[in-house]
């Protein structure tokens, strides 16, 4: 890969929590943390320009020092991320371990690219973005960070690479927000989180479902420690942000549509007004550019239960909680003329939701790993991430990010979603082509703003 040369590693340090009197503690995975250990890490690419005061070589040797210091404190609190996962040796049960010593590790490097070419909402090489997020390390390791100064100390990028048995984007923001909010030496700090996984009852025996056909002796299982592997040259991702203004032009649509069907309004949030526009933007530009033979196509994102579970979780809780949905359509449904496509993907994503928000839907979470396979395998569009999680307030004390890249979702098929950084309630959808079906997807993208009436 050419970019990788461009990065020059400057040191790597173990930053550990600063509280030297932390015991040891093992927390144990729960069955909604467990589906998660074969899977490549979440990474996150976060985008800051320095200001002319900060481009001093003395300075940004400050910003990095801050930016220690407020995580080793930041990790007494959220500790367990500095451990490895392990089987516990005497119940035979995935544990997230930490021991005294423990720590994460902390990149410095340099990087000979212009921050105004990363943060760019038109196509980027996602090449040219991999070199910014760290690998994890070896030995089931479940968090890494790499803070790389760009071309003429002119921006700062934050790469932070998580392993999902550890924990969802609920709780990996959780950890950013806490670990901002020290650098930047804000009054307010966010609540600290619960690492209680007791709190979570598994009558039903969903662990031992979930960890079917995994190692079951010793420590065998090696973790996936980069989603960037291995990116083609002309992998592109490009954001496409749908304003407040766009969203109710969406919801209007939807009303329109249930209204010519003759179908009760269903309520539209400006979530699944995104997802259903984005949904039958993609299906429409890959049909006519493949016209493939499938009869259905799938649409999956995750749904948070801590608020769900009985009892309820706290929303503070440390780890993993959520269920997919799976949103199913035929292929004339999505590509039905004027907003008939995006009414049918809505219609689609808004059945899904209701199905594993429902009374009994718990009855079914041991058959989720398997419908997630066969809507993989049939073909679908997936969710990363959420709006909710504020990515774009992640503001270090040196303003707030200009770009945030889900990195680990820069692929075909991906669809990263974000709150829209101009802080209008808008959403920014992260979307990876390549070359071909990025300009293929602009179009079927800009018939559907017309057909709106955007």
């Amino acid at each position: 890969m050419g970019a990788d040369s461009n990065l020059r590693v400057l040191h790597t340090a173990l930053v550990t929590p600063s509280d030297d009197d932390l015991p040891p503690h093992s927390l144990p995975l729960t069955f909604f943390d467990v589906k998660w250990l074969r899977g490549p890490p979440v990474q996150r690419l976060f985008l800051y320009r320095l200001q002319d005061h900060h481009h001093h070589h003395g300075n940004v040797q400050q910003l990095f020092s801050d930016l220690r210091a407020s995580l080793s404190k930041a990790l007494n609190l959220f500790y367990p991320l500095a451990g490895h996962v392990c089987l516990a040796p005497h119940t035979n049960r995935y544990e997230l371990f930490y021991q005294p010593g423990d720590g994460v590790s902390f990149t410095v490097a340099e990087y000979d690219a212009d921050i105004d070419d990363l943060t760019s909402d038109g196509p980027v090489q996602v090449a040219m973005l991999a070199p910014l997020v760290p690998s994890l390390p070896k030995g089931r390791a479940v968090l890494a960070l790499q803070a790389t100064v760009l071309l003429g100390g002119r921006g700062l990028a934050l790469g932070v690479t998580m392993h999902h048995t550890a924990g969802d984007d609920a709780s990996s923001t959780h950890l950013l927000h806490t670990w901002a909010a020290l650098c930047n030496g804000a009054v307010e700090m966010p609540p600290p989180p619960v690492l209680d996984h007791t709190l979570v009852a598994d009558p039903r025996g969903l662990y031992h479902i979930y960890c079917q056909g995994m190692p079951s002796g010793g420590n065998e299982i090696e973790f996936v420690t980069t989603s960037v592997s291995s990116v083609p040259d002309d992998q592109l991702v490009a954001t496409f942000t749908l304003s407040q203004e766009i969203l109710t032009a969406i919801k209007d649509a939807l009303a329109g549509e249930a209204t010519r069907y003759g179908a009760p309004p269903r309520r539209c949030s400006s979530t699944l007004a995104a997802y259903s526009f984005i949904w039958s933007c993609y299906y429409r530009a890959k049909q006519e550019q493949e016209q493939s033979q499938a009869k259905t196509t799938h649409f999956l994102f995750s749904v948070d239960h801590r608020a769900r579970l009985k009892p309820p979780l706290p929303a503070t809780y440390f780890g993993n909680c959520s269920i997919p949905a799976i949103a199913v359509a035929c292929h004339d449904e999505l590509t039905a003329s004027g907003t008939g496509g995006l009414f049918r993907a809505f219609t689609a994503i808004a059945n899904a939701l209701e199905e594993v928000v429902g009374e009994g839907s718990q009855e079914r979470w041991d058959g989720c790993g398997k419908r997630v396979m066969e809507a993989a395998k049939a073909g679908m569009m997936f969710v990363v991430g959420s709006p909710r999680f504020r990515v774009y307030q992640v503001d270090f004390g040196f303003g707030r990010p200009a770009k945030v890249v889900a990195v680990s979702g820069a692929m075909p098929g991906a669809m990263p979603v974000a709150d829209a950084r101009n802080g209008d309630g808008g959403v920014e959808v992260g979307l990876t082509f390549p070359a071909g079906g990025m300009q293929h997807f602009q179009r079927c993208f800009a018939d559907a703003m017309h057909a709106i009436g955007m």
